[in-house]
Formats: structure tokens, C-alpha cells, sequence
């Protein structure tokens, strides 16, 4: 597992710039007020990969561990934050290609009046902000550089740079990525998993452990479902094998099928952070 390999270490940039491992995060709420918390690190040097000659199993299980549970406190002060302002916010994660900046764009146009803020993730470029910011929606972007997945001290850097609005929508999009970005938790109300026609039915089955730890599963592409040979019932019965609680949306950017029920799941969290505030 990547955990244990330190895959980009050190390469990590958030909007260009380098992201500082020593720091203490400050959040300046709307009302002025500021919130910190501290983020030290002591990454052991020593991993190169899970794999790699010389390391003990039960070395590599100990440093697994060890990266997850840094990973969950960081993931909890953001939580905690996201809370605190009411915002509801979604890990988006898929394979390459599997659509999600354009139905995020679609999306962003679709939903108008609410405020939306994007984090987005590549190992390179900024291509993938630069549609978002597109939108008129405000987005950041986060390079991992040779890392494979966003982890919860990425988003809380960028969520220190990010003026985020009360009450608002945050939509992560992770690297693309079936397999890493399933272990490290960012602090979302839900993982959100893009499974486009274009891909294998059997996707749920080959990658579980993303699939159930999804809630969400958005079928994406259906438009193309007359020009493939596609059995749409084998890939949610996959999906819902590993995990029997996922909801499917079938949806598509370019015709706009399922659209509407994927905006309703996305107000209705909206609605539950806002009154989960208020209490």
C-alpha cells in the first residue's frame, strides 16, 4: 500500500507554491475570529515501498499505521472546521477519465445561486482548476507530484488559502486514482466514487475497498450507453455486492439524464450541514 512509501513526499504544491511540512494552520472565520491547530511532522525517511527489500512486514504494517492515524487527526480538525461553517463537503473519486471535471462544470452551472468551492487535484498542471475557475466558482489547485492520492494535511493547507463562504458546497476532486485515495479520509461528509460507462463493469469488484468506502456511486456517460456494449444492472449489482448501501445516480453531463437527483442529494447536504450549525 502507498502508505508506507512516502510517493511524493516533499513534492507536494498547492496553487504553485511548495507546501511547508512544519506549520501551524490558521483559520479566519467570516466573524473574524481564528482558529489554529498544529500540524508537526516526523515522516520516518526510511520507506521507499511496501515492497521494497529490507523492510520488515511488521515494520511496514507500523508505519501504515502510523500515516493513518496523523492522516485521521489532521482529517478531524478539518471536519471539525467544514462544521463549524456549515460547508458540506464531497471526495470526488474515479479513474482517469471518468469525467469528473466536466460534470463538476456542468454541475457548478446547474446549481446557480449556490455558493461553490472546488479543491482540485493532479500530480501536475493546473488545467482542471483553470475550468473550474471557468465556472465563476473559486478553486484551488493542488499538485502532488509524484504522489497518487490527496491526503488531509493537502486539504488543510488549501483549505487555509480558500475563502470559503458559510454554508457553502465543497467538492474535492482527488487524483484520479481507484485504489490509494481510498484509505485517507479528508475530512468530507461523503466519498463520492464516478464510475463512467467507458469503463469495465466489473470496476466494484476489482477495486472494493474504494467502493465501500463510498456512499455514492454516480454512473456517469449514459449518453453513450446506445454506442456500447454496456450492461449498466452488472455494474450496480457489483457495486452493491461490496457495498449494499451505496446509492447509484445514473447521470450525464452532456444530456442531463439524472442530473436532477444528483442536485438534490447535493442540496440536501447542504441543507444538513447548514442545520447541523444552527442547532
Amino acid at each position: 500500500m502507498c502508505v508506507t512509501c512516502g510517493c511524493g513526499e516533499g513534492e507536494v504544491r498547492i496553487d504553485g507554491a511548495a507546501a511547508h511540512t512544519d506549520h501551524v494552520h490558521e483559520h479566519v472565520h467570516a466573524d473574524g475570529s481564528r482558529h489554529t491547530h498544529e500540524h508537526p511532522h516526523d515522516h520516518d525517511p526510511a520507506p521507499v515501498h511496501s515492497h521494497a527489500p529490507g523492510i520488515a512486514p511488521s515494520r511496514r504494517v507500523q508505519i501504515e499505521q502510523d500515516i493513518l492515524a496523523k492522516n485521521k487527526a489532521y482529517a478531524q480538525a478539518n471536519r471539525r472546521l467544514l462544521s463549524e461553517r456549515g460547508i458540506f463537503a464531497l471526495n470526488l473519486v474515479s479513474s482517469p477519465g471518468s469525467g469528473k471535471t466536466t460534470l463538476l462544470c456542468k454541475t457548478i452551472e446547474l446549481l446557480k445561486q449556490q455558493t461553490v468551492a472546488v479543491i482540485e487535484g493532479d500530480q501536475q498542471t493546473s488545467q482542471d482548476a483553470d475550468r473550474i475557475r471557468a465556472t465563476g466558482a473559486q478553486a484551488i489547485q493542488i499538485n502532488t507530484g509524484k504522489g497518487c492520492h490527496l491526503d488531509a494535511h493537502m486539504v488543510g493547507h488549501a483549505l487555509a488559502q480558500l475563502k470559503l463562504a458559510e454554508e457553502s458546497l465543497l467538492m474535492i476532486e482527488n487524483v484520479g486514482n481507484l485504489v490509494c485515495p481510498a484509505a485517507f479520509d479528508l475530512g468530507e461528509a461523503h466519498k463520492v466514487v464516478i464510475l463512467s460507462v467507458t469503463e469495465g463493469e466489473d470496476k466494484p469488484i476489482k477495486y472494493p475497498d474504494m467502493f465501500r468506502a463510498a456512499s455514492l456511486m454516480l454512473l456517469n456517460k449514459t449518453d453513450l450507453l446506445p454506442y456500447l456494449n454496456y450492461d449498466v444492472k452488472a455494474a450496480i449489482g457489483y457495486a452493491r455486492r461490496v457495498n449494499p448501501e451505496i446509492k447509484v445516480i445514473q447521470v450525464s453531463a452532456t444530456s442531463g439524464a439524472g442530473m436532477d437527483e444528483w442536485l438534490d442529494f447535493l442540496r440536501a447536504g447542504v441543507a444538513q450541514a447548514r442545520a447541523v450549525r444552527r442547532h
